[in-house]
């Protein structure tokens, strides 16, 4: 009979989809998988989408967030951490994998007070506020920066990169196309979208047709609803009429397909869009969301750019100009994108996944030896 795992971490797509790639490892191996998270979360809907069951608590956010959310998370995260420790005897969980995310923390609390072996994913080069609290006391630590190691127990922790679903990896690689040939950018705020590169997108998209610019744009904008108006709608219709080629849409469900149409990708610096990026081998400007806890996504965008393997412009000084500069200096710079290309596989780690499943399996080995 295989063991029982509990993975949490949600909110967004970069907690979501990483889980998900190690949860279907296990399946695969025999193992039974849960997820614990919460119903505001994407894992909600991905979690079950997948085949795998999934139990919730309630609890918000404490780091970068007002007076009135700190104060109402801390009143639900003694009822939070009860009811996930009542899940974790449930499911008879072996063993817990986080990814991170709001849920994390009441999750990580209840299987220390149960003694489930803890596994955790640190994906960013500023590990998070719970990770940062809780680290000391995880049975490993898997990182996506060598900089998050000074956070974690030596002995405990190791660098594996960021789980990352198999498709990424098999992009195949594409040539920067030539002068005045179709190039394709894909622009995408991750799974919720971003009002910033909305609205840099948005602006560009006149600029390039003045140019007579052979782009194609593919948006992800995020399925976002202001003044009782879906904000993709009206930005599709918007694109539409502009006559250039390409898409706006809400949600992107196979992003592994749209990278391989990609020339360029324009996003956010989150741990998993980076992973993504990276494995794929994609040229990318980022665009780090300022908000992030710890400015996080800023700490990850520096370490490609330090390398080589990619451009940054900080979220104030990202417009329709800016993008469409950058987008055309590109464009016109092959020898460029396929440098950025080479350099940013650097960061890959193609086994992250399969060792984050080996590990847990490890964890509940040792734990359950007499």
């Amino acid at each position: 009979m295989g063991s029982r795992f509990v993975v949490t971490g949600g909110g967004t797509g970069g907690h979501v989809f990483p889980g998900l790639a190690v949860a279907r490892l296990l399946r695969e191996g025999g193992d039974e998988v849960t997820f614990l998270g919460t119903r505001e979360g994407l894992e909600a809907k991905l979690a079950p989408d997948a085949g795998f069951a999934i139990d919730f608590v309630r609890i918000g956010g404490l780091n970068r967030v007002g007076l009135l959310q700190q104060s109402r998370t801390l009143w639900q995260l003694p009822a939070s951490v009860l009811k996930a420790h009542a899940v974790l005897r449930k499911r008879g969980a072996d063993a817990v994998f986080s990814t991170g995310g709001y849920v994390a923390g009441p999750v990580m609390l209840a299987s220390l007070l149960a003694r489930v072996p803890l596994v955790v994913m640190e994906p960013n080069a500023m590990p998070g506020l719970t990770n940062r609290s809780l680290g000391r006391f995880v049975y490993r630590a898997l990182l996506g920066f060598e900089a998050a190691r000074r956070w974690f127990p030596e002995g405990r922790v190791e660098v594996t990169g960021m789980p990352v679903r198999r498709e990424f990896f098999e992009v195949p690689p594409k040539r920067a196309p030539a002068e005045g040939e179709s190039f394709t950018v894909l622009i995408t705020g991750g799974s919720r979208g971003a009002r910033t590169l909305n609205r840099a997108s948005r602006e560009s998209w006149e600029l390039f047709r003045r140019a007579g610019s052979p782009v194609r744009i593919i948006h992800q904008s995020g399925s976002r609803v202001e003044a009782g108006e879906a904000e993709h709608l009206r930005l599709a219709l918007e694109f539409a009429a502009t006559g250039l080629n390409g898409e706006v849409l809400p949600f992107l469900p196979d992003m592994a397909a749209r990278f391989a149409e990609a020339d360029l990708i324009v996003g956010r610096a989150g741990a998993g869009s980076v992973a993504e990026i990276a494995a794929a081998g994609m040229p990318a400007l980022l665009v780090p969301l300022p908000f992030a806890a710890d400015d996080h996504q800023r700490k990850n965008a520096e370490a490609l750019v330090e390398a080589g393997a990619a451009i940054m412009t900080l979220d104030n000084q990202m417009n329709g100009a800016c993008l469409f500069e950058h987008v055309e200096r590109l464009r016109k710079e092959p020898g460029v994108l396929e440098e950025m290309r080479r350099r940013v596989r650097r960061f890959a780690k193609p086994g992250a996944a399969e060792r984050a499943a080996e590990v847990l399996k490890e964890a509940v080995d040792r734990h359950t030896k007499p």
